[in-house]
């Protein structure tokens, strides 16, 4: 192999231009160069999307106590709880900070009597004991995305690259270096040219989000297909608690729109479940009825439908006053009118929805990978703090925090980190142009069929043996399409698509009980002791 300079090079490569990326990266763009990779538009990550809030103590009457407990009452005592005290005792400092970025929260101007700090409204969401969601009404992600946007693209230290997707990692150990393994950089594909381009890096950091878009149904955009995780796995770094993926309650059923997600906080406001007969059913599954954890409510709806043979269920918060709805969810308010469902008259048929992977890249406090110079956080990555159950609204927040985190240990290394030399340039001599991209269709439709129905919701060892089945015989056939044509943006999603959903079925046959977001109706029972289902890339394929 002939190695040449690398046409691009930057201090840190970051992979994904969500919440957890655009953080990092306005904090570390003061004292390095920063490239960030967006494998398509700005707003079709998931951050954009994201209605609920950040959870965080603001409130004199709550406690960074009561988070900690709470989070690890909804983890199904598989949280790490060093983790959850750090990332709850972190809250305050990154609020503060998104503040001063200028991020426009809702205030309390419409009830001065109620819980805040600083003039913000705050709101309740399932799993949490007191209200510490601040929020941007029921467009937070928006309003954080566009506001953290905003300052990036103004920043002269920070290149930012549109509708580019990382092919690969670069290691020492692929490239047959001796030494320590460290990752060196990235393959990109540019899809304007079609071709692959070298990215050198001091560092490099995955920010891709997470795995939903390998369920058929899910909240999530086209990009969730855990390229991240696929790529660090083929890169030599571990995985963790990949079985708990996250099915939100209620997603919106309807022809015409079947990813827009209900944020839970309408639940927190008051919204019940209602059978289509107009009968509550969540007060008989948990005391805490339609604010229990997710997994509970996502499994009553889901035990419900099957029960009654209802296609959905429907949310009710018509019994709010109407100008109550519109000004607290004016965008689930205007979404639901467009398709003919006025919210404040009438109940939202709902479904649940693949919306979260609680597993992901194992790291450290500092997001730092089993490979040197390589990060990962945000969804990606797996920290300790979800555990078996993501409490609503934590998610945001550990994005900050761990960019927080990630950005001081990066900086502190940053002059001593020397930039990789002499890498490869991408090598297609041997492939040609596809003609039966209709194999690439077909095969990630019958993942995200065979997914849902098999390692969904409720699992049994035989439909998750189903699967693990028709995922090797799948892996086997993209891995020949990959080696003999020119890649292209859905193959490598498919790809990392059909790895994850390996890594998903894997840990999911590796847990033999019932705990959080797995559910076995083999293993109905949560064992005594609570471990993390850990894999490793010298125990399985990395192709």
């Amino acid at each position: 192999m002939i190695e040449h300079p690398s046409p691009e090079t930057c201090d840190v490569l970051i992979i994904g231009g969500g919440a957890a990326g655009l953080t990092l990266a306005l904090r570390l763009a003061g004292h390095a160069r920063v490239t960030i990779l967006s494998k398509s538009s700005l707003k079709l990550g998931s951050t954009y999307y994201a209605q609920g809030g950040i959870a965080a103590v603001l409130d004199s009457d709550d406690s960074e106590q009561s988070h900690v407990e709470d989070t690890l009452v909804a983890g199904a005592g598989l949280c790490h709880r060093d983790v959850v005290e750090f990332t709850v005792g972190m809250a305050g400092e990154c609020i503060a900070w998104l503040v001063d970025q200028g991020v426009q929260f809702s205030t309390n101007q419409e009830n001065p009597h109620s819980t805040v700090v600083g003039n913000y409204h705050l709101t309740q969401e399932g799993g949490h004991s007191h209200r510490r969601v601040i929020h941007a009404a029921d467009a937070t992600g928006k309003a954080v995305f566009e506001t953290l946007a905003s300052r990036v693209l103004q920043h002269p230290n920070i290149n930012f690259i549109t509708n580019s997707v990382a092919v690969d990692l670069l290691t020492a150990t692929k490239l047959g270096r001796s030494g320590n393994n460290a990752c060196l950089g990235a393959y990109v594909l540019q899809e304007d040219t079609g071709k692959v381009i070298t990215v050198a890096a001091r560092f490099t950091v995955l920010a891709t989000g997470g795995a939903s878009k390998v369920y058929l149904y899910t909240s999530n955009p086209d990009g969730a297909c855990g390229d991240g995780i696929a790529m660090a796995w083929r890169a030599g770094c571990r995985v963790a608690n990949m079985e708990f993926n996250q099915f939100h309650p209620t997603c919106l059923f309807h022809a015409r729109d079947r990813t827009f997600l209900i944020s839970e906080a309408l639940r927190g406001e008051g919204a019940v479940l209602r059978l289509p007969d107009g009968s509550r059913f969540m007060p008989s599954y948990h005391e805490l009825a339609e604010l229990a954890p997710r997994d509970i409510v996502a499994r009553a709806i889901d035990a419900e439908m099957k029960k009654t043979g209802c296609d959905c269920v429907f949310l009710d918060i018509s019994h709010k006053p109407a100008d109550f709805i519109k000004e607290h969810f004016p965008t689930i308010h205007a979404r639901c009118l467009s398709l003919g469902i006025d919210i404040c008259k009438e109940p939202i048929p709902v479904v649940p929805a693949a919306h979260y992977s609680c597993g992901g890249v194992m790291v450290d406090r500092s997001g730092k990978t089993d490979l040197d110079n390589l990060y990962a956080i945000g969804e990606t990555s797996f920290t300790g703090l979800h555990g078996a159950n993501r409490m609503a609204s934590n998610s945001l927040l550990e994005c900050f925090v761990f960019a927080f985190s990630a950005s001081q240990h990066i900086l502190a290394r940053l002059a001593a980190t020397p930039m990789p030399t002499a890498l490869p340039l991408w090598d297609e001599s041997q492939v040609t142009d596809s003609d039966e991209d209709i194999v690439i269709a077909h095969n990630w439709d019958e993942i995200r069929r065979f997914m849902w129905d098999y390692v969904g919701i409720v699992r049994t060892t035989k439909r998750l043996h189903r699967a693990q089945h028709r995922i090797e015989l799948l892996r086997s056939e993209i891995h020949e399409y990959y080696s003999n044509y020119r890649i292209s943006t859905p193959l490598l999603e498919l790809r990392n698509l059909a790895l994850v959903a390996e890594l998903i079925i894997n840990s999911a046959l590796s847990r033999r009980e019932s705990r959080g977001l797995h559910y076995c109706l083999d293993f109905p029972h949560r064992a005594d002791s609570a471990v993390d289902t850990v894999l490793a890339p010298l125990n399985a394929s990395q192709s």
